[in-house]
């Protein structure tokens, strides 16, 4: 039987008491301590797993009984407290982003590898049912090519004062990267490493507080894909919307952590029977359907014949907090599985958290290349 891992978590507020409670019920996963913070919320999670007290980190990190050490402090903190847990001979498991820097995030990389620990940043999307269902669907071009994408993101900011540190892009390092870095990880499973060719960022009226970033990054192909994020919505109308447009449709994504798919479509029976086999139990609803005499239309300098145009609808009464919760269980049963045996592959490595934070700093430059408040 393998040997219990003892995990101990430095920082726990709202997300690290939710993320916690799914760790927490893996199998051979025991809660062993908690340090580096002593707000409220962290004495609840203490009390709610039975911890003895809120230690020291260095007395944390001493420990014995550690093996794998859980970061959820806000980003400015990560990289000094990965490394000083890595430097401690602790695996490490840090909320996103790795690092501030791409640089940094190359330090601690360097440093798991000389130590034979693990590194990993919490992109938990691509263990998402759907992100395997949109993969194969660019991969299968049952709607022909994928030509454009754009993520919208209109957030919440009710919970976050001026005073937040969320705002202060020397702690959070900006909106790009302290939340971007989830959807350039997702983009990038789908589409390969990209290039950002245009950002931009809005700061509020008579205000230093920056709460609206967009960019454009080109995929192989030549694919566009726009991305944007708002702070500015009340929590009752946080919203997100993912969508991308191929030759012959498009499908919608929705959520931040997406439990919905429509697929809106023109095609023939065959990539119809196809497109249901990547979205199980799907309902179809025809729009308009064709005869063979209208059959025939084309687009992008090309004909196809389609026998209906329709929308397909999948995932929905599937309920947000329980996808999340399953996400995280698997993300931490994989990297578990890794800690045991090296040959296990990943889905998440320590590249993603570094890439994701390249693509985010350089959006994050180009918006701010001109630095003359918009």
């Amino acid at each position: 039987m393998d040997a219990e891992i003892g995990l101990g978590v430095i920082g726990c507020g709202g997300f690290g008491l939710f993320a916690l409670q799914q760790f927490a019920q893996l199998p051979g996963i025991r809660l062993a301590g908690m340090a580096g913070t002593a707000r409220p919320a962290a004495i609840a999670a203490a009390n709610r797993f039975g911890l003895e007290d809120i230690e020291d980190i260095e007395k944390l990190l001493g420990r014995s009984d550690v093996d794998l050490v859980y970061i959820a402090t806000p980003p400015f903190l990560h990289f000094e407290q990965a490394h000083r847990a890595l430097s401690a001979g602790k695996h490490v498991l840090c909320e996103k982003p790795l690092a501030l820097t791409p640089e940094h995030a190359d330090e601690l990389i360097g440093l798991a590898r000389q130590v034979d620990r693990l590194l990993v940043a919490n992109l938990m999307q691509r263990y998402n049912p759907l992100y395997a269902i949109i993969r194969d669907l660019i991969s299968s071009r049952v709607l022909g090519a994928l030509l454009h994408g754009y993520f919208e993101n209109y957030a919440s900011d009710e919970n976050l004062p001026p005073d937040h540190w969320f705002w202060d892009r020397t702690k959070s390092g900006g909106i790009f990267v302290e939340h971007g870095v989830h959807f350039f990880d997702l983009f990038a499973g789908w589409l390969g490493e990209g290039d950002v060719v245009s950002a931009q960022a809005s700061q509020r009226a008579s205000s230093s507080i920056e709460d609206q970033v967009q960019c454009t990054v080109r995929y192989e192909d030549g694919v566009h894909v726009n991305f944007y994020h708002g702070f500015h919505q009340a929590g009752r109308m946080d919203r997100q919307e993912l969508r991308l447009v191929f030759e012959q449709g498009d499908v919608t994504l929705l959520g931040w952590v997406p439990t919905m798919a429509r697929v809106h479509a023109i095609t023939d029976e065959a990539a119809t029977r196809a497109l249901c086999n990547l979205f199980p139990g799907a309902r179809v609803d025809a729009i308009s359907t064709y005869g063979p005499k209208d059959r025939r239309c084309g687009g992008r300098g090309r004909e196809y014949e389609v026998y209906q145009e329709f929308e397909l609808h999948w995932g929905e009464g599937r309920q947000k907090l329980r996808i999340y919760s399953s996400l995280l269980r698997e993300f931490m049963s994989d990297q578990v599985a890794w800690i045991r045996d090296h040959r296990h592959e990943r889905r998440i490595t320590e590249r993603n958290g570094r890439n994701s934070v390249a693509m985010a700093c350089a959006a994050d430059r180009l918006a701010h290349a001109d630095s003359t408040p918009t």
